[in-house]
């Protein structure tokens, strides 16, 4: 691992973790995670945002006139528009996705939840979601933090990944599997 990328993560995580321990202070945690995930959403969705901070020769001046509106606009709390005014005058703030979901895997972590990933290839109702997520919790005995994807690309089935357990119901994956042994027959 280069020198830089080890610096990026580490610094990341410090931060994320800053934050952390400021929000639980306040006893703002649930407050500060959920505008914390909105501000995810809006890097996610929005390319002019998202190019705003990745851009190392944006001005400090306008992109907290940016971070003002937003937060005005979302009603954020202030600790997350400061964080995210410290981030620019400190010249961290192309950090903010990858400390924004460092935080969010903190909080979910100190609250005894296990991250699974779920992907689909039919698009899934919040009923069917909410069901999985349910027998995840049961089966595992702990609480679950479920990300869910659509990918059209897998034709049929799932793909569940809790932890380090995986399993691939999918028919994209049962053709990879077929095609491999004809090749190898």
């Amino acid at each position: 691992m280069s020198k830089n990328k080890e610096f990026s993560n580490t610094s990341a995580q410090r931060y994320s973790l800053a934050l952390y321990e400021l929000s639980n202070e306040g006893n703002s945690l649930d407050i500060v995670e959920q505008h914390s995930s909105a501000v995810l959403k809006l890097i996610n969705s929005s390319k002019d945002f998202n190019n705003l901070i990745k851009d190392p020769t944006g001005n400090q001046e306008d992109l907290i006139l940016v971070i003002n509106k937003i937060s005005e606009s979302f009603k954020l709390n202030d600790l997350v528009k400061n964080f995210m005014i410290f981030l620019v005058n400190k010249k961290r703030f192309f950090y903010l996705e990858k400390i924004l979901k460092n935080f969010i895997e903190i909080c979910s972590e100190k609250r005894g939840e296990i991250k699974a990933e779920i992907q689909s290839a039919k698009e899934l109702s919040n009923e069917e979601i909410k069901k999985i997520n349910e027998d995840l919790t049961k089966n595992f005995s702990s609480k679950m933090r479920l990300n869910y994807r659509h990918d059209k690309s897998l034709i049929g089935g799932l793909i569940v990944k809790v932890g380090s357990i995986m399993v691939d119901t999918s028919i994209k994956n049962k053709l990879q599997q077929i095609e491999k042994r004809m090749i190898e027959a």
